[in-house]
């Protein structure tokens, strides 16, 4: 695509963030837990750990369903799609998108998840083993697959345009907004995209145990250390972020300002031992029209363990040199949360840009020799106007996606 091409292509403007995140409920509340450094990483009291190896998790311990949820909807919904109809209320009412919706039908949603409603089908099965099959909930067909939560917005919020799930585990929540870019590039005005999940239940603890990923360390504190010398897995969490997305030109003539544009977008699959994690970023900043030079900060993936933090290091560094360009990971304070990370990834990203401030890694004192990246630890780190930042995840199985954005000047 030529320079000239891509400044026809209308940008992708977000107006509006919802957040649901271990250390904080709603956009402001985890945006200030963050930059205080604060953890929403503890004990998982979702369920009684005291027989399983693994007892710690970033869990979302002041969501009430009751304040959220009409009585109607939580028998019939996942926690999963009861924590993203949250998410998307604050959004949508953030972005103040009730003009462009009802002046406009061509509206629609695109959200990410991983294994769908796993404590919901945990609780039928159950039902199915311990009573018999009559008392598994009719909604046991609807209720569970990914695609429940963009269903259930679209018909609550009259999104009748475009609508999809993608299912690419961590790298889901960029995906999905790269879907949404592309539709606002198709013709349609507003798209709410992003991710929200949750597997905070015995079956799926179970299996995310089996896959040997998730850090032994019981110290909630020192669990999740990603590029650290003795990095040994992460944390799971649940929550994530959601996002309007409109078409910068029709969104400021309706007087919405804006958090700033996602500029551009990439995703690539690994080979047979062949990470491509540095091609998505490649592809991303030449959708964006940006080089390595352009970029201020770095979201990073930050799998937590060794030999993926070093695959990225060596991406990053391969970009941008050792040492050459800050790179954080604030989900060291809420888990890797499956679908929603890269989301709450990108949402940290914007906001960082507004506000000229990297946020911290925690947990991480230092970086291991071989992952030579100028991450930042301690506290934020402020200084310097920053105008365009560069997210990464990683999806298991190979999914690897990249993300950049721009500040709202």
């Amino acid at each position: 695509m030529t320079a000239r091409t891509r400044r026809e292509q209308p940008a992708a403007l977000v107006t509006g963030i919802g957040v649901a995140a271990p250390n904080g409920l709603g956009a402001r509340a985890w945006w200030a837990a963050v930059l205080r450094g604060e953890s929403g990483i503890g004990p998982l009291t979702r369920f009684d750990a005291d027989e399983y190896p693994v007892r710690v998790a970033g869990e979302i311990d002041v969501f009430v369903d009751e304040d959220h949820v009409p009585a109607r909807l939580r028998s019939a919904t996942d926690r999963i799609t009861r924590l993203t109809l949250a998410v998307a209320a604050e959004a949508l009412a953030d972005a103040d998108a009730a003009p462009a919706l009802s002046a406009d039908s061509n509206a629609g949603v695109v959200t990410a998840g991983s294994a769908g409603g796993v404590e919901l089908g945990q609780s039928e099965l159950q039902a199915l083993w311990s009573k018999g099959r009559r008392h598994v909930s009719v909604y046991d067909t609807s209720a569970w697959f990914p695609a429940a939560g963009p269903g259930q917005l679209a018909v609550r919020h009259q999104l009748h345009g475009p609508g999809g799930a993608v299912v690419t585990e961590q790298a889901g929540g960029l995906d999905a907004v790269a879907q949404a870019r592309r539709h606002l590039r198709n013709g349609s005005r507003l798209m709410l995209a992003g991710g929200v999940d949750s597997a905070l239940c015995p079956w799926a603890w179970a299996a995310h145990m089996a896959a040997g990923a998730l850090s032994p360390v019981a110290e909630p504190a020192r669990a999740y250390r990603p590029f650290a010398p003795d990095a040994c897995g992460h944390v799971l969490g649940e929550g994530g972020a959601l996002m309007v997305l409109e078409d910068a030109e029709t969104a400021r003539a309706r007087g919405a300002a804006g958090y700033g544009t996602v500029a551009g977008c990439a995703s690539t699959f690994d080979g047979p031992g062949v990470p491509r994690l540095r091609a998505a970023a490649e592809l991303a900043l030449a959708d964006a029209g940006v080089s390595p030079a352009d970029i201020d900060v770095v979201f990073a993936d930050a799998a937590g363990e060794r030999g993926a933090d070093r695959a990225e290091a060596e991406a990053i560094c391969a970009l941008f040199g050792p040492y050459g360009v800050p790179v954080t990971a604030p989900k060291t304070m809420t888990g890797r949360l499956l679908a929603g990370g890269s989301s709450l990834d990108l949402a940290a990203a914007l906001f960082a840009l507004r506000d000229s401030v990297v946020p911290p890694t925690t947990a991480t004192q230092r970086t291991a020799d071989d992952c030579p990246l100028d991450l930042v630890t301690g506290g934020p780190r402020r200084g310097g106007v920053l105008r365009c930042a560069l997210v990464l995840a990683r999806g298991r199985g190979g999914f690897n996606s990249a993300a950049v954005v721009r500040g709202p000047g």
